[in-house]
């Protein structure tokens, strides 16, 4: 069976170092690129553009490996650069550390045809003359050739928005299948290419549904193109988008900035928290629409944090994180107590004050742009996961940041300054809002434990477990709220809230 392939024709040198860039923005430790061609077919051109997009580092010196035969590079992904055509014997490649390197790098291999075997996986990238150019050919299957088709039509929509001889540079991942990168032209600001894949759900959890359904995850890009509409009609600094493909999951948008919320030693800027809590302060104290228009006859739908989502999110908790700290699942016992305590818990809530609550607020999410006034210093990322939902919910994110350590008087101090302001605003009930600002942050730093631990054990994320110590202390400090009785005595008895051995 022939495998899958994608042609495209390189007009230029400048053509195929874009290639370059577009294979190196799909590459992953693990994958095996083979480069196939004459001798000038520019194998070489290639290799050093993909080389230099991973070090993002246009004058990195890359030799060829002729001689040395395998030249190695500490790029974002390790990649090491093969070339066989010296190669004495197939056997002569295991010599040389093949496939030892997959472990935590890639491979780029020129004459590929002298390896004796190569895993299946391998993406085939073929070079002839063609014209005054040359015709390209990748073949493979797996996910690593879908990347690559995906990084292809990544270019296509650059070309199809007019940047299509823009430069490609990482930027940032997060902890879903959302990348993004910084895209370069002459003469033009930076723009960032958003790749946001559509939601794959996964298996039904409860009641026929999986777990992204029930939780309100954002399944396509058209929620964050809708959410991003709504802030900018509200004169808040979230991203223009300048080009967009629904279909596929790209946006070209404003480069807003790099510089955060917290100093350069990583420690949180008071003052930056603070205005973050007067915006959204600001924000709650607007009426919002839960339908907007994103495209012609295209309509993103807030969905509602209801009390399902609530939940689904918090047993995180007892399905992650607990087997992991305890060695064994949780009981029915223990899930049924579980269920019983928050249910009782979010009783007293329900009637809490709802608003458009954009879910994720920390620090990644916000850029600090200081030559600007006002509300305009903050820049607003990652928002597409946005719900109706109480409005405590983002204060809790922000004042107990789950990737910064923030101490119980800088806590205090950005709650503050959202009460601050809601107050100066008009009626606010202050009892009310400690109440609901407990309990959503109970429930939102419960679900955090149980989604660092899913990141290691389901997706190979291990960093995230080193977060897991404050996350702990940050739930001992809310579980002290009466509101929270129930909570408490159950984690205390499950022993949530001690330290592993």
């Amino acid at each position: 069976m022939a495998l899958p392939m994608v042609e495209r024709f390189l007009g230029d040198e400048a053509a195929t170092m874009r290639l370059g860039e577009d294979l190196a923005m799909a590459l992953r430790p693990g994958d095996v690129l083979a480069l196939h061609g004459d001798l000038g077919a520019g194998k070489s051109t290639l290799a050093r553009a993909l080389i230099r997009a991973l070090a993002d580092d246009g004058a990195l010196d890359v030799p060829s490996p002729t001689f040395t035969l395998v030249q190695s590079y500490d790029t974002r992904v390790p990649v090491h650069h093969f070339d066989l055509y010296r190669l004495s014997s197939a056997d002569e490649l295991e010599e040389l550390g093949f496939p030892d390197v997959l472990k935590d790098g890639a491979a780029l291999i020129e004459w590929p045809e002298r390896a004796d075997r190569l895993p299946d996986t391998t993406i085939t990238v073929e070079l002839v003359h063609q014209d005054e150019g040359r015709s390209v050919r990748v073949l493979g299957e797996g996910a690593g050739y879908e990347r690559v088709v995906r990084s292809l039509a990544m270019r296509d929509f650059l070309d199809n928005s007019g940047w299509g001889a823009a430069r490609r540079r990482h930027f940032v991942g997060d902890a879903s299948a959302r990348s993004y990168e910084i895209v370069s032209l002459a003469d033009q600001a930076p723009r960032v290419l958003m790749n946001s894949p559509r939601l794959v759900l996964g298996p039904p959890v409860r009641d026929g549904r999986p777990y992204a359904e029930i939780a309100h995850t954002a399944q396509t890009v058209a929620a964050f193109v809708g959410i991003d509409r709504l802030l900018r009609e509200a004169d808040i600094a979230a991203p223009e988008i300048h080009a967009q493909d629904l279909d596929k999951g790209f946006l070209l948008i404003e480069h807003l900035g790099t510089e955060g919320l917290l100093a350069s030693d990583g420690t949180p800027i008071v003052e930056r928290y603070a205005l973050v809590s007067e915006l959204l302060a600001f924000m709650h104290g607007k009426r919002w629409s839960d339908r907007v228009a994103v495209a012609q006859d295209i309509f993103h739908v807030v969905p509602p944090f209801d009390r399902d989502a609530m939940l689904i999110e918090a047993e995180l908790l007892i399905d992650w994180y607990l087997p992991a700290i305890r060695g064994h699942a949780a009981s029915d016992e223990e899930r049924n107590a579980f269920r019983a305590a928050w249910n009782a818990v979010l009783d007293r809530i329900s009637g809490a004050e709802p608003t458009l609550m954009l879910r994720d607020v920390q620090s990644p999410n916000f850029i600090w742009r200081g030559d600007r006034a006002g509300f305009d210093r903050l820049g607003i990322v990652d928002f597409q996961d946005a719900l109706i939902g109480p409005s405590a919910y983002d204060v809790a994110s922000l004042a107990l940041d789950p990737r910064v350590t923030i101490e119980p008087a800088f806590e205090r101090a950005v709650v503050d300054a959202y009460v601050a302001a809601r107050s100066s605003a008009g009626r606010f009930d202050r009892s009310d809002f400690e109440e609901a600002y407990a309990i959503m942050g109970a429930q939102r730093h419960s679900k955090i434990l149980g989604i660092f631990v899913r990141l290691d054990r389901r997706d190979g994320k291990p960093h995230y477990l080193k977060h897991l110590p404050r996350i702990r202390d940050y739930l001992r400090r809310l579980l002290i709220h009466p509101a929270l009785a129930e909570v408490r005595v159950l984690y205390d008895r499950l022993g949530v809230l001690e330290e592993p051995a």
